[in-house]
């Protein structure tokens, strides 16, 4: 089964070093001062003051203005910071390490293909694999740092042809995520002349593609080109179409879409033997899905509607092995047969279970199924008659995914754990063995010394919300640590256990690190996914408080010395912890955020946020919004923690205004003396940014973060990830 984690997920929007504009010993420039304009809307009888509309419009000269002082004010405080150049040596070397990281691999025609993270290299770059044990012999295909060496350039996606001898690949600038699709040859790793299909993949509906059996086209989402549609609409209307090799893309036709809602997104797939095609149409980003199958004579059958909820499927031999949530909240699995794809011929291989279904990868003779157990996940092995076969012997609280047929009922698949770096393991059916590939990274740092403790922290209405902390041995319960709390909660994504350097760089400096798995997620299906959506989202908000509170009642740490981070749906996160909380917080640490939840929804991406949070139309979902949207939550005098905002100018998931709006109120309201920061970079959401813009704005957070919660940093040598038990 696809993944989809097109919502934001918590990721950095990184950038290089700006200017600075104050010498470090030199008095740093106050921040610019907002100016206030009366507006005023009314939502169903209820009038808002918005004094900082203005502010959303990024081309105006006195927006541009402002964030140009911001930016002067953001760098001189960094750049006065104690101990940044011990701080950015350490991060470089974690950072930089030179294991490749391996990951998006699939073989096809007996032809396996990855994406490889070399550090230094700006970029990952797309590698044929003739062998897993010994990735010296990987064959570069495409590297975009040869097509631009500024490292503004990314590889979105890719997808082999069925026989492995061609590769079309997105590629976009500047962290824009706007995608055009060209085709390479695999043989010769050129690209095949005038074979360029413009705006496949988007930062609002994503992108897919998936090529036809024989090779000579694929299936691909697109957008609105030209005069097609108003200009307003071009984010917007997705469809597939196919487009036949040696063809203008203009010639391309239509399959399938044009009856979608305006919000409509699509992912791709092709059976093995290459006579069929499966399209799922996701409404939006809220977890609603409707499936279309096309048959070998061309014809498209719609298998489901959003009410039916299936949510995901994958090919199997003759059979579409279907995940379906309905009356099943934690997923059951259908078995469809392909020669009459209807609901009514579906046969329940896998009940609904205590674990929630995750996906499925179908072999010879068996079924391997992932499923989430509340943040860590698992494998199970069925036969393909559902018959239990015994599970994956995967390490304990880790995440399983990343699964590639290899044949027979062999596998590769990734692993990885809160302390051990990404691995990529061989299974082998006959013997049931686990062999470790030459794929997985080595980390950077000595872990042993780290521990995680999985408590559970009891929310306001009662439920049992699990976190994780990542410490030392030996931490002492005090009420003295420095702590680092993240949490997401929303568009059922989880948060599963992974390898973080960045956990380590806080952790040997004395820190405790806790990750919370909040509702909102699919941590355990979709009743714990919708009781933190829609007019439920608030129930996010108190898990996250709850799991502050458990920190600092337990001793681990105090108010004083609480930090919170979060990205996106985690930055709301953190707008709505820090004006609901100011008390709880010394410091937040909120990237590419949004923070006006009763105008995001003007913007395209957050048309496709609606299913997942709520319109200002509908009057109960408009309440909830307004109930607790950070940016109208702010209040004078109040005496608020630290704060840096990270925003992204090409950011096509959250517009840079709801940062701007955020730290302009923030500025004005706050009755501390603690600084509230705005660092925008000339990039995106997160996605495809260079690396060396990515060390350069940790550099900035963890230099604020250390001097925040009081840390004397202190020089790391060689791989020690933690002070020694005491």
């Amino acid at each position: 089964m696809q993944q989809r984690l097109k919502p934001a997920v918590a990721v950095l929007s990184l950038m290089l070093p700006l200017t600075s504009l104050a010498g470090a010993k030199g008095a740093v420039p106050p921040a610019p001062v907002a100016a206030k304009k009366a507006v005023v809307d009314t939502y169903h009888g209820t009038k808002v003051d918005d004094p900082y509309q203005w502010m959303e419009k990024s081309d105006d000269p006195g927006v541009r203005k402002w964030v140009e002082g911001q930016t002067e004010h953001m760098r001189a405080v960094m750049d006065k910071l104690p101990s940044r150049d011990a701080i950015r040596a350490r991060i470089t070397t974690l950072l930089t390490h030179k294991s490749a990281a391996h990951f998006a691999m699939i073989q096809r025609g007996g032809t396996m293909f990855a994406m490889k993270f070399q550090p230094p290299r700006q970029q990952s770059m797309l590698v044929v694999l003739p062998s897993v044990d010994d990735t010296s012999t990987a064959r570069v295909l495409v590297d975009p740092m040869e097509l631009d060496p500024s490292g503004h350039t990314t590889i979105d996606f890719f997808v082999p042809s069925m026989d492995g001898k061609k590769v079309a690949v997105s590629l976009s600038k500047d962290g824009t995520e706007s995608g055009d699709v060209t085709v390479y040859d695999v043989a010769t790793g050129k690209p095949l002349p005038g074979e360029v299909v413009p705006r496949v993949n988007g930062g609002t509906a994503g992108g897919s593609l998936s090529w036809n059996g024989d090779g000579t086209g694929f299936f691909y989402t697109r957008y609105p080109r030209g005069e097609e549609r108003p200009a307003e609409d071009r984010e917007f209307f997705q469809q597939v179409y196919f487009h036949k090799l040696g063809t203008p893309t203009a010639q391309d036709t239509y399959e399938v879409g044009k009856d979608a809602p305006r919000i409509a997104n699509f992912q791709l797939e092709t059976s093995d033997d290459g006579k069929h095609v499966l399209a799922v149409m996701g409404n939006g980003d809220g977890g609603e899905y409707a499936l279309y199958v096309r048959g070998p004579q061309g014809t498209w059958t719609q298998l489901s509607k959003f009410e039916d909820k299936l949510k995901d499927a994958t090919f199997g031999k003759d059979v579409l092995y279907v995940l379906s949530r309905k009356d099943a909240p934690r997923g059951k699995l259908l078995s469809i047969p392909l020669a009459t794809p209807a609901q009514d011929k579906a046969t329940v291989l896998i009940p609904e279970g205590e674990a929630s279904l995750v996906g499925v990868r179908p072999t010879a003779t068996r079924l391997y199924v992932v499923e989430q157990l509340g943040g860590p996940t698992r494998m199970r092995i069925l036969g393909l008659d559902g018959k239990e076969l015994g599970v994956v012997p995967t390490p304990p609280v880790s995440s399983v995914g990343g699964t590639v047929y290899l044949g027979g009922d062999d596998l590769l698949f990734g692993t990885s754990s809160y302390t051990e770096a990404s691995a990529v393991y061989r299974y082998t059916a006959k013997d049931g063995k686990l062999a470790k590939t030459a794929l997985g990274r080595t980390s950077p740092v000595d872990t042993r010394n780290v521990v995680v403790d999985r408590v559970m922290c009891t929310s306001k209405d009662g439920t049992q919300v699990p976190l994780n902390i990542l410490h030392a041995k030996g931490t002492k319960k005090n009420g003295n640590n420095p702590t680092l709390l993240t949490g997401y909660g929303g568009f059922n994504i989880s948060l599963s256990p992974g390898f973080s350097p960045m956990n380590f760089a806080f952790i040997e400096q004395g820190g405790v690190v806790a990750i919370a798995n909040l509702r909102g997620g699919a941590e355990f299906g979709e009743e714990w996914h919708a009781n933190g959506s829609l007019t439920k989202k608030q129930n996010v908000f108190d898990d996250f408080y709850a799991c502050a509170k458990l920190l600092v009642d337990q001793k681990w740490t105090k108010p004083e010395r609480l930090a919170i981070q979060g990205g996106s749906n985690g930055g709301l996160l953190m707008g709505a912890a820090l004006t609901q909380h100011p008390e709880m917080y010394r410091t937040v640490l909120a990237h590419v955020g949004i923070y006006d939840m009763l105008r995001v929804e003007l913007t395209p991406n957050g048309q496709f946020n609606i299913p997942e949070y709520g319109t200002v139309k509908n009057p109960e979902q408009f309440q909830a919004m307004y109930g607790y949207s950070p940016y109208h939550h702010v209040k004078d005098g109040v005496k608020y923690p630290s704060v840096i905002f990270t925003s992204g100018e090409n950011d096509p998931r959250v517009d840079p205004f709801h940062s701007r709006k955020m730290v302009a109120r923030l500025q004005e309201a706050t009755g501390s003396k603690r600084p509230v920061l705005l660092r925008t970079n000339n990039m995106g959401h997160g996605m495809g940014t260079p690396l060396g813009q990515k060390i350069e704005e940790l550099v900035d957070v963890y230099s604020f973060l250390f001097n925040e919660l009081g840390m004397k940093y202190k020089p790391v040598d060689g791989k020690v990830a933690a002070p020694a038990s005491k």
